[in-house]
């Protein structure tokens, strides 16, 4: 009942905010967010995760880019059953416009595929970096929402994506391997950016009390040894649909809008869409691209 009345209100909130003034919705527009979907450790949901938030964002007429910048695994084209032609490299390498590399998924959300274009920016030469940070930011004027789904654990690349972005949204399941591999992401994080916002999804619980003990495993850990406050985003049922959407390369919360995950992820989007934007002025900070830049060198 307590989550029915916060849905309620979180879509009352969203009627009152269509009738903003057009003034009001370019400075949003102008404020286009990036957050960072990343984990301790591979396995856990982190992709699918990802790229059903996507297609969630965009109900709450959100327009979407996913940038898929995991090297090793890169898959979320595979999950909304879309081939990329292109990568970041042939922006790099190949005089691609950006936009000639997106592709559409359900719902109008775009995809990016990094591919191995972003371990190439170390060897890039200015010129070529200049391309490419002009080529982004083509992307956040037609973009409400950057979601960049990087690759497991605490590489440099990695790390590099998580300490650049506004947001972080780490994921976990309720296993204590998990959980340990979730808090050396965190301590990593600390480290780098005491302010940095961290929200954390416990992912395949099997019922919301599991849920809430990971959670305050996890939040006692970070808040006793590392100083660091964490936000509670949402639980993921451990749901047999997704195995199902998987093998049809089809979103879970597309063909199976009902089941008990894709409701966990549609009041996950509602909670996104509703929560109070960061102070800065993300539009007339440093761009995205330009500190993913300045901490792989």
């Amino acid at each position: 009942m307590d989550q029915a009345t916060r849905l309620r209100e979180l879509i009352t909130q969203k009627k009152l905010m269509s009738h903003d003034s057009d003034d009001v919705k370019k400075i949003r527009k102008n404020n286009t967010r990036v957050i960072c979907v990343t984990s301790g450790k591979g396995g856990v949901g982190k992709t699918n995760f990802t790229a059903n938030l996507a297609i969630s964002l965009s109900n709450q007429d959100k327009k979407v880019v996913v940038i898929d910048a995991d090297l090793g695994l890169a898959n979320v084209d595979v999950v909304l059953g879309v081939i990329s032609k292109y990568t970041l490299l042939d922006v790099i390498n190949h005089n691609k416009d950006i936009t000639e590399i997106m592709n559409t998924g359900p719902n109008g959300i775009k995809i990016i595929s990094g591919g191995s274009g972003i371990i190439d920016l170390v060897d890039m030469s200015k010129e070529k970096l200049n391309i490419l940070i002009a080529q982004f930011n083509k992307i956040y004027d037609d973009a409400d929402i950057i979601l960049i789904d990087t690759g497991a654990g605490l590489s440099k690349s990695v790390l590099s994506f998580v300490f650049a972005a506004e947001e972080t949204i780490v994921v976990t399941t309720a296993e204590p391997t998990s959980l340990t591999d979730a808090y050396a992401m965190i301590k990593n994080i600390a480290l780098s950016d005491k302010d940095k916002k961290i929200k954390v999804i416990i992912n395949r619980v099997e019922n919301v009390a599991e849920g809430k003990i990971a959670f305050e495993k996890l939040r006692n850990a970070c808040e006793k040894f590392l100083n660091t406050k964490i936000e509670k985003l949402g639980f993921l049922a451990d749901d047999h649909n997704v195995s199902k959407a998987v093998k049809l390369q089809k979103p879970f919360v597309i063909e199976y809008p009902n089941a008990a995950i894709s409701r966990n992820i549609k009041v996950i989007a509602l909670k996104l869409t509703n929560s109070i934007a960061e102070e800065k002025d993300y539009a007339k900070s440093e761009s995205f691209i330009s500190r993913v830049i300045s901490l792989f060198r």
